[in-house]
């Protein structure tokens, strides 16, 4: 039996569609009111069988910060995907994302170590992976260094991998990635999916920063890869290019057939947009849209190489111009 957490987020929907082809045995964790139609419509855009491939999944409610529910979800498995994480740059969540992604973490840990799992596969983030100091490409042998200063999320999946690593020395097989900015079809609303009807709608910012960029199609298939191989006690970053925000947004623009983003955002617009967006959410007790975190990395330019997937399994990554035109092209299915 395979459990899947975080089963109705972006890269849990892609990773449970995948699993359904090939197996019959899968439970997926969701919270009480999550939206399992949001999974099911994934489902709808690769396959006329989606109905039948989306009953095959067992679904457990429960939550990862809750360790009796933890215990039902649990039983008769021996594979697990951790993909359930807290994703924020606003401070105000920082206490939330320690008990989701750290709490949360370690309680998957324990069960993984107590019914003694064949293998656990963790998804990160390159955001746990510090800069390079002496090249210009970023790999998983560059430590990231706590002491330097971080925000919230970063340090929060970071602890979350040290927890993982804990199961490793507890005799739990497992593989970690660590994806980049993940582009995927479904959740309009939300990540980056929501960057996607923003500029269907005609955003006009742009900035120059550069991170790198990956399919959600390539990680699900890297951690597929990664539980079916021998390999274990590794991590994996998965970033097929890296990319400059303009780049990205010119692209889906011009998918979309829209006037590309126009308007260049400095730093001192972002130094003045966040520090606006504070106020405003001190009067009105809204969070932030806009983080001082969250303006800062739309400048920087971070480079990352995945030359070691590409070695080890001679993973081949989809272009990102393919993944936009692929992620487009189902939006415009689905809103037409």
């Amino acid at each position: 039996m395979i459990l899947v957490t975080g089963g109705t987020g972006l890269v849990g929907s892609h990773l449970l569609y995948q699993l359904s082809l090939e197996n019959d045995a899968i439970k997926a964790i969701h919270r009480k009111n999550s939206d399992l139609l949001a999974v099911k419509n994934v489902f709808q855009y690769f396959s006329a069988d989606y109905e039948l491939l989306f009953q095959k999944i067992k679904w457990v409610e429960a939550d990862i910060t809750d360790i009796i529910s933890l215990e039902e979800a649990f039983k008769n498995v021996k594979e697990v995907y951790h993909c359930a994480a807290l994703v924020s740059f606003n401070s105000k969540d920082y206490r939330a994302m320690c008990e989701i992604n750290i709490e949360g973490t370690s309680n998957i840990v324990n069960f993984c170590i107590a019914n003694k799992l064949k293998k656990l596969c963790f998804v990160s983030s390159i955001a746990t992976i510090e800069k390079s100091v002496s090249n210009k490409f970023t790999s998983e042998a560059d430590e990231w260094n706590m002491e330097k200063g971080s925000y919230g999320y970063a340090m929060t999946k970071y602890e979350a991998e040290m927890e993982v690593w804990r199961a490793s020395q507890e005799g739990v097989p497992i593989v970690i990635v660590n994806p980049g900015v993940i582009l995927g079809a479904g959740f309009w609303h939300q990540g980056t999916g929501a960057m996607f009807s923003k500029i269907n709608s005609g955003f006009p910012f742009y900035s120059e920063g550069v991170t790198g960029f990956v399919s959600v199609n390539d990680v699900v298939k890297a951690m597929l890869l990664l539980m079916k191989s021998g390999i274990v006690n590794e991590r994996y970053i998965l970033v097929s290019e890296n990319s400059s925000f303009k780049e990205v947004f010119y692209q889906i623009a011009k998918n979309f057939g829209k006037k590309p983003p126009s308007i260049k955002v400095t730093k001192l617009m972002s130094a003045i947009g966040w520090r606006l967006e504070k106020l405003k959410s001190v009067f009105t007790n809204i969070p932030a849209t806009l983080t001082k975190h969250a303006t800062k990395s739309i400048h920087e330019k971070r480079y990352y190489s995945s030359e070691k997937v590409q070695k080890d399994f001679n993973f081949n990554f989809e272009s990102i111009s393919e993944t936009i035109k692929n992620i487009c092209g189902l939006y415009k299915k689905e809103f037409k």
